[in-house]
């Protein structure tokens, strides 16, 4: 098997005035401690730093660099979930189906949902985690409602743990743990009534809202 390519990632968080801090690393959780839970914090993923270092020096901004279009594995039918931060305007949440087509409707009232068809959480405070805990949330709800037996998302941590309720309740913002409380109790229904909840690669994910590229 030939070896796993090395990816660069490319992070940019805004500070006060011009100060501000950005940076090129080969780690990902090096990234990820940087811009995790940061408003504003931008970030994508690079096959060479020169490439990273040019979407910096470009002002990282997403929308200068779009995209090339991605395929995907093929993916099973099923509740799809996501969150990220990188438009600048606080944790985003996105529930689609295995195509890509947005659901959140099905769970988020219309004057909830942003042009993308996205959910911002409403507090400036909310980490991207806890949007990955809340868009699980709603992918349950969508699941079982519509008598879907599957949900995807991407985040370790919300499926192998805080659903779980295996969460570090004193460390933890209050209102993050209540919220893992009622992950796990419907993520008890789906299961109980034969749903399954799997974890699969970023990349993969149709519900992704691009951030982390």
């Amino acid at each position: 098997m030939p070896p796993k390519k090395r990816k660069y990632y490319a992070y940019f968080v805004p500070g006060e005035g011009v100060a501000v801090r950005q940076g090129v690393t080969s780690e990902w959780s090096v990234c990820e401690s940087i811009v995790s839970g940061v408003t504003g914090a931008r970030y994508k993923s690079f096959e060479d730093r020169a490439a990273a270092e040019r979407w910096l020096a470009g002002g990282a901004m997403y929308e200068l660099h779009p995209a090339a279009p991605r395929r995907r594995a093929a993916l099973d039918p099923g509740v799809y979930f996501d969150a990220g931060t990188g438009r600048g305007d606080g944790v985003e949440v996105s529930v689609t189906d295995e195509k890509g087509i947005d659901l959140l409707h099905k769970a988020v009232a219309a004057d909830a949902l942003n042009r993308f068809g996205k959910h911002r959480v409403g507090d400036a405070a909310a980490t991207n985690n806890y949007g990955e805990l809340l868009a699980f949330r709603f992918a349950l709800e969508i699941a079982m409602e519509t008598g879907v037996k599957r949900v995807f998302g991407d985040s370790k941590l919300v499926i192998d743990y805080w659903s779980r309720r295996k969460i570090k309740r004193k460390e933890i913002a209050p209102e993050t743990v209540a919220l893992a409380d009622e992950v796990a109790a419907l993520r008890d229904r789906f299961e109980d009534a034969g749903g399954a909840v799997m974890r699969i690669p970023g990349d993969d994910n149709p519900a992704d809202l691009g951030f982390h590229r």
